[in-house]
């Protein structure tokens, strides 16, 4: 699957990247993918929610009044449930919501994620940006000239470039991520994927190193 570099006007460069098949061009897993968007959910929950039971609400612990002979019901202490500032039933309590997902599902969901993309023509491949300084307005104009500024975007990124990322952070609809760092989650949730001509070379590399 060929596609087009652009530069940072939007024009074509004249060279291409030829991104694998077995990644982009697979049969996706509709499942797969909600397995590792549920498991990425999932992982967000703190899971630090609490409530006092009757044991840990303050109150008096004597019985009320004694069991029989006052015609009413019969009652233990204050910190009953059913009084108001009572212990709570069956409450929540602080616990993980982690689900575990083996690697090789992991990876197909990733790779279902990207063919879905591919497939709806939604992957850019832009020459590498270099800034020597943060500038979130000039980073602006690049998404504007490659028609990306008013789209939900993914930037992936080879490695680590601080000036890019900073100038990324403040566009709310533009997520930075180093190629090594991509889940189904976000890529999913993103419109387009827009890919630098050194990250998306990487993929070719990691084909033939498993090949």
């Amino acid at each position: 699957m060929q596609i087009d570099v652009l530069n940072t006007t939007g024009k074509k460069t004249g060279r291409t990247v030829d991104l694998p098949e077995e990644i982009f061009g697979a049969e996706p897993n509709n499942h797969v993918i909600y397995l590792a968007v549920k498991q990425y959910l999932a992982a967000q929950h703190q899971g630090t929610h609490k409530v006092k039971t009757r044991a840990e609400v303050q109150g008096a612990s004597r019985k009320l009044h004694r069991q029989k002979g006052t015609g009413g019901s019969r009652k233990g202490n204050i910190r009953n449930p059913l009084y108001k500032g009572g212990g709570t039933i069956f409450g929540p309590k602080p616990h993980g919501y982690d689900i575990k997902l083996n690697r090789k599902v992991k990876d197909l969901a990733k790779i279902s994620a990207l063919s879905y993309k591919a497939k709806d023509n939604a992957i850019v491949i832009v020459e590498d940006i270099t800034m020597e300084v943060p500038g979130t307005k000039k980073f602006m104009d690049i998404l504007g000239n490659l028609n990306m500024a008013d789209k939900k975007a993914m930037f992936i990124m080879p490695e680590n470039n601080v000036n890019v990322e900073l100038s990324i952070r403040n566009i709310p609809s533009v997520l930075g991520v180093m190629l090594s760092d991509i889940n189904t989650y976000d890529i999913v949730n993103s419109e387009v994927l827009i890919l630098t001509e050194n990250a998306a070379k990487i993929f070719n590399e990691e084909e033939k190193v498993e090949a």
